[in-house]
């Protein structure tokens, strides 16, 4: 879509829904989530959020993620079941009501990352036990794993902290049978992923999985699947030259918006941050786009003719 287009359409914008008739209403980072007996409905917003927060409302980025998802739930459908029982709109999934699996499924195929708990932190500091693996000396940022590896987190509002098969067993977080099975279907999604993203000229470098237990203890992915909110990407084409110049990979970046924010205000501390410029937004706009033609090869089309909250009321009250 065109950056001029985006920039006419900057306020149109879903924050947030109030429905009355959908049931129960959690409030999630991005999503509305509607709770009723047998099901939830997962409405996702144009909400951008960081350090903790909302720091900004994306246009279009609400019906991206959603459509990117429902791609990667239709390409790993035969690798394990999963949520979606309808799609009523773009922005909204209808999904089965399942018991949550206590534990973020992280998948990683390269060793890389910058906060203090990523793998290549933690090896340039000196860890090579992972518990679970145990990496060789010398390795290099950005450098592809010898297999795709497990780093599985608990799940908690505060913090997330690393642990290892032994400790989710023996802690009772999962039977070592459903552990066995979990852990076996994220490397198997995972490895689709790849493989489906390096046709489209991306590196899946690494994800997130959620899952759950339906009524009858069968394993279903719940959440969200290879979205760009949840999975990191590279330019496949220019790796290896940037690489061997010592340079980044090319990635899906967002990081601009929030290093405006850092620039400008306390983004941790001070109660009212400043307005997001519209050129930076429309651009954070257009590379969600770009990145979901990339990778489903379809062309973005939104109906214009009304704004995005009143076609998701419409379509839902149906």
């Amino acid at each position: 879509m065109d950056i001029n287009k985006i920039e006419e359409h900057i306020d149109d914008v879903l924050v947030e829904t109030n429905f009355t008739h959908l049931g129960e209403k959690r409030v999630g980072k991005v999503r509305d989530i509607y709770m009723v007996s047998d099901h939830i409905t997962l409405i996702s917003t144009d909400r951008h959020s960081s350090f903790d927060r909302n720091i900004a409302s994306i246009p279009f980025k609400g019906e991206v993620l959603n459509q990117i998802s429902l791609f990667w739930f239709d390409q790993t459908k035969d690798i394990v079941q999963n949520h979606v029982l309808s799609t009523p709109d773009p922005n909204v999934v209808v999904a089965k009501k399942c018991t949550v699996v206590p534990i973020e499924m992280v998948v990683r195929g390269y060793i890389t990352g910058s906060t203090g708990t990523s793998l290549w932190t933690l090896y340039k500091n000196g860890q090579r036990d992972f518990g679970d693996f145990v990496l060789p000396d010398e390795m290099k940022k950005n450098q592809k794993l010898e297999q795709n590896l497990l780093t599985p987190t608990t799940k908690s509002d505060e913090h997330d902290r690393p642990i290892t098969a032994k400790e989710i067993v023996a802690e009772g977080f999962m039977t070592e049978d459903l552990w066995n099975e979990v852990s076996s279907v994220a490397l198997k999604l995972f490895t689709r992923g790849q493989e489906i993203a390096f046709k489209k000229g991306l590196i899946l470098v690494d994800t997130k999985y959620e899952f759950g237990l339906d009524e009858n203890s069968k394993l279903v992915l719940i959440d969200e699947i290879h979205t760009p909110d949840s999975s990191r990407y590279w330019k496949a084409d220019s790796y290896q030259a940037r690489i061997g110049k010592g340079l980044e990979p090319e990635y899906f970046d967002k990081e601009f918006l929030r290093l405006w924010f850092k620039e400008n205000c306390d983004p941790y501390k001070d109660e009212v941050l400043p307005k997001a410029p519209p050129e930076l937004v429309a651009e954070l706009s257009r590379r969600y786009i770009e990145i979901y033609e990339t990778i489903t090869g379809n062309k973005f089309e939104h109906d214009f003719s009304q704004s995005t909250l009143e076609r998701i009321t419409k379509n839902l009250s149906k």
